[in-house]
């Protein structure tokens, strides 16, 4: 079976994000979809479209609901998308009267995306203010240190180790400011009904949605985004800024590590089958990769953007191809920089 770098069985060992990939897993993505089926079940009761009895009956049985994925996965092949197929198990066991009527399966798939990027919005935060305060530490340590200013990799002039570590460091409080905003951008519910004009709920549209946003902490929205993916891809485009800071590290510290230049020393760093003497800067090659990778995916997501009128196939399956893989390269970037960061057992030259 075809596995990607991140899933793969022995890749995985230098790819592999566990964080990320539980927060990406079907079980979690499943989770959401049924979250949000719930909060429509009872919106609408509320609202008077459902009967409110019967409704809360059918949020309780979609909450308790265990999903066979391996129908999902046959509705998949011939739908395109898992909702129908979800909703046909959803019926068997709840009132279908009060299941998904009048929601569409963008509805569904879309607002389990936004609550998947809130759930990896956490974790990079979190790992970005680990990796400061890291870094913050190794500047206490050997920020006074001297080194040798590089320009165009070209000696230049005498700094301090300092002044390198502040152009690792300084990013990432840009970068989680710009995270607060990307979450404001992206968490939102989605509810726009067959063709995004929330037709079918007629003059309850208004409390329907915002009952449904209440229900999962989402922000409310005057218009379905179906066909509006710039939030999505302005996401996407900070994840690759995220890898990219950290590549610009790990570059500078596969660069330190040369034999002959020798200003970094890092404990566990890789060895070589033929040439027991080498000590390769394995976890900083990997931040290089990881920023060139989701650098090329960037492309595709903005490809993703050209959603033909009121909804696309085609641009939004390939979100679902790119986007995980970006968020895992981030996961793993951050996860290793944050460990590449503790083994520096030195930065400045050798004594």
């Amino acid at each position: 079976m075809s596995h990607s770098v991140f899933t793969h069985p022995w890749l995985s060992g230098l790819f592999g994000d566990p964080g990320m990939a539980e927060v990406l897993s079907p079980e979690r993505q499943m989770s959401h979809m049924l979250g949000f089926e719930a909060a429509w079940s009872r919106a609408c009761g509320k609202a008077g479209l459902f009967d409110a009895t019967t409704a809360e009956e059918a949020a309780k049985a979609i909450e308790s609901a265990e999903i066979d994925l391996a129908d999902i996965a046959a509705g998949m092949a011939q739908d395109g998308v898992p909702i129908p197929r979800l909703v046909k198990q959803l019926k068997a066991i709840a009132p279908a009267d009060a299941v998904h009527k009048g929601a569409t399966s963008q509805d569904v798939v879309d607002t389990a995306l936004v609550l998947t990027l809130r759930e990896a919005s956490f974790l990079i935060a979190g790992r970005l203010m680990e990796l400061e305060t890291y870094l913050k530490a190794l500047e206490e340590q050997f920020g006074d240190a001297p080194l040798m200013g590089r320009t165009r990799m070209q000696a230049a002039t005498e700094m301090t180790v300092r002044d390198r570590l502040l152009t690792w460091r300084l990013p990432l409080a840009d970068h989680l400011k710009t995270l607060d905003q990307k979450r404001a951008d992206v968490e939102k519910v989605q509810i726009g009904g067959a063709s995004g004009d929330r037709k079918a709920l007629g003059d309850k549209a208004g409390a329907v949605v915002a009952e449904v946003a209440k229900a999962l902490d989402l922000a409310p929205t005057d218009k379905a985004w179906h066909t509006m993916r710039h939030g999505i891809a302005g996401y996407a485009s900070f994840l690759s800024l995220i890898t990219g800071s950290l590549g610009k590290m790990g570059q500078d510290i596969v660069l330190m590590a040369q034999q002959g230049i020798e200003e970094v020393a890092i404990s566990g760093a890789g060895g070589s089958s033929a040439m027991p003497h080498k000590q390769n800067p394995v976890s900083a090659e990997l931040l290089v990769t990881l920023a060139r990778y989701n650098a090329t995916q960037v492309s595709a997501m903005h490809h993703a953007l050209v959603h033909e009128q009121e909804r696309s196939g085609a641009a939004w399956s390939l979100e679902w191809m790119v986007l995980p893989q970006m968020l895992m390269a981030t996961g793993r970037s951050l996860a290793m920089a944050i460990e590449l960061v503790q083994n520096i057992e030195r930065l400045g030259r050798a004594q």
